[in-house]
């Protein structure tokens, strides 16, 4: 079974930087998209970016490029997502999700992530 655990969240001031991290319990010899998503208030969750435990190919969605990095450790068994110039808009509770990654399925498609953190909650205040 998959398990995964987020860190790193707070509250920081609008302009400011975060990173989170989320350690990944999984079979190596599997390859798995790794994710991160948000939940603000009111607003229906989304993805932030995904990344590919075999080739660390990494997407974004249009809205989140330039605004989000995702990378992992060598190890792959640690991912993290750096967000600069934050704003508070980008308030919100933050999941690490894994999947994996089936026969011609691809690491940018946001949906049918299986395994879920317990989330971390971000605050950016103005």
């Amino acid at each position: 079974q998959v398990q995964l655990a987020e860190s790193g969240g707070g509250s920081v001031q609008a302009g400011g930087s975060l990173r989170l991290s989320c350690t990944v319990r999984r079979d190596t010899s599997t390859t798995y998209c790794l994710g991160w998503f948000r939940q603000a208030p009111g607003k229906e969750r989304e993805g932030v970016a995904t990344i590919s435990t075999s080739t660390s190919s990494t997407f974004y969605p249009a809205s989140m490029q330039g605004h989000f990095t995702i990378s992992q450790d060598n190890s792959k068994s640690t991912f993290y997502l750096q967000g600069n110039n934050l704003k508070p808009e980008d308030t919100g509770l933050y999941y690490c999700a894994a999947k994996k990654r089936a026969y011609n399925s691809y690491c940018y498609d946001l949906g049918d992530f299986r395994y879920w953190g317990q989330g971390t909650q971000v605050t950016v205040s103005s």
